[in-house]
């Protein structure tokens, strides 16, 4: 029998894993640190989600691991090269929330360009304001997407719809498949000095942690507008606050954080700027979508020795 631990107590969509008598599972919801080094030692496969970083140190401890499936897209939170060290599987569920990501973030876009959240909360305080609330029109403008995988692509199609230009940045984009969803691959600079809307759908690496700084916002239009439903990490959030208040940027609308929760509130407290708590994937579709998938890659590796959603191979 295998030992699987869950660190979410959101078993929804996990039928298969669940239903197998090949598998004991334990729950422990988001252990801390000192925790989940006490638990991993005996277990054989491992269900995360953001909130649990698996370490090298907990990867040290883990003698018997040979899977870390992650119910999500993002592993900056697993250690993936000590885990192909030790021949551990690291595998996740990449479009399991493309759908719900994009949606979210033209939500936030919206919300951002319509004054919903301030115009919101003034009608609930019995207030009638409508000269304060005076918004823009998507229509015309242009999207500068950071990130053109699958949840860039999504959003892509659905605002051709609205009638925005779209250009990329990504240096692994198929120029095919761009041209095909009309959208103008683009160098970063250019996509900086032509977007209205800004929108980042890149992964955090070195490559990408703290570039949208106060030397790229100089490059961007005044009036600037952008999104983040990607890795807070790849935002500085003081350069980002600093380039609001000051009028470069009109406005920003933020869905993830350099810490979460957040320990400086710096950007969140800033005017102008929609804040959401990590919601992108939030759906109830999304979910279940998510825990399905990763609960059947799970199950096909050990039990018919299938690696499939591999981010890493055994050395």
């Amino acid at each position: 029998m295998y030992k699987i631990l869950m660190t979410y107590d959101n078993t929804e969509g996990l039928d298969t894993l669940f239903s197998s008598k090949e598998f004991k599972v334990d729950i422990h919801n988001k252990p801390s640190q000192e925790e989940l080094k006490e638990l991993i030692k005996d277990y054989n496969g491992l269900l995360i989600r953001s909130e649990v970083k698996v370490t090298s140190d907990i990867i040290d401890i883990a003698g018997k691991l040979k899977f870390i499936g992650r119910a999500g897209t993002g592993l900056d939170n697993v250690d993936k090269e000590s885990a192909t060290k030790k021949g551990i599987i690291v595998a996740n569920v990449p479009g399991g929330n493309t759908i719900s990501a994009a949606e979210h973030t033209i939500g936030l876009m919206l919300s951002l360009a319509r004054h919903i959240p301030e115009s919101y909360k003034s009608l609930k305080n019995r207030k009638w304001d409508r000269k304060n609330f005076v918004g823009t029109e998507l229509f015309g403008k242009t999207l500068g997407l950071i990130g053109l995988g699958r949840i860039g692509s999504e959003i892509a199609k659905r605002l051709n719809a609205f009638g925005m230009k779209i250009i990329a940045y990504d240096p692994f984009a198929n120029q095919e498949a761009a041209k095909k969803n009309n959208i103008e691959l683009k160098i970063i600079d250019e996509v900086f000095a032509q977007a209205d809307y800004i929108s980042i759908h890149s992964p955090l690496n070195d490559s990408t942690r703290g570039m949208i700084n106060t030397d790229a916002i100089k490059k961007m239009k005044d009036g600037v507008r952008i999104i983040n439903c990607a890795r807070g990490p790849i935002v500085n959030e003081k350069d980002l606050s600093d380039a609001i208040k000051s009028g470069k940027v009109a406005g920003a609308a933020i869905d993830v954080f350099a810490k979460e929760p957040p320990e400086d509130w710096t950007l969140i407290d800033t005017d102008k700027v929609v804040v959401t708590p990590h919601l992108a994937a939030s759906t109830d579709e999304a979910q279940i979508r998510i825990a399905k998938e990763i609960g059947e890659v799970l199950v096909d590796f050990f039990t018919k020795g299938i690696v499939r959603n591999a981010v890493n191979t055994k050395k």
